[in-house]
């Protein structure tokens, strides 16, 4: 099953069962699919892959973390629990995360393959270990492993 049909199937799920915040959260994403695939003159039957897919939820993902950090910021600690409430259901739709450890590892490697030994190889090294990693984390937490590794 598909990552796109797996939404649908848990959206259904949360109309019948009246799960709210699941609802209006799943209702988004679908929303930003349907906008995804009219950008790129798909069949409306068609589905996107499933890379694609994640893309737009570590887009959407994004968009709740600044929006946690600006409605803190604002002494709204309502409309920033809503947020990270919506935050954890996109996750959940993510394919297993790295850990730091296994991060590292892959930074080594690509390290050694890349020959990156300064800060001034930042770039090249991101750049072969965001390749290796994909979906599987996210930039904001390999940055600074990068970086940490570097400056050694």
């Amino acid at each position: 099953m598909s990552l796109q049909q797996t939404i649908e199937k848990d959206f259904i799920e949360a109309y019948k069962t009246k799960a709210a915040l699941k609802l209006s959260t799943l209702r988004m994403l679908k929303t930003a699919i349907a906008n995804k695939k009219i950008a790129a003159r798909m069949a409306k039957e068609n589905e996107l892959e499933d890379s694609e897919v994640v893309g737009l939820i570590k887009s959407e993902i994004k968009k709740r973390r600044d929006s946690i950090e600006a409605y803190n910021q604002g002494g709204r600690s309502d409309l920033s629990q809503q947020e990270a409430e919506e935050m954890a259901i996109l996750e959940q739709y993510l394919p297993d995360q790295l850990s730091p450890e296994a991060i590292i590892d892959i930074i080594n490697r690509q390290a050694e393959i890349v020959g990156a030994h300064s800060p001034a190889d930042f770039g090249k090294l991101m750049g072969a270990v965001m390749a290796e990693v994909g979906s599987r984390s996210d930039g904001q937490i390999v940055s600074p492993l990068v970086k940490k590794f570097l400056n050694q």
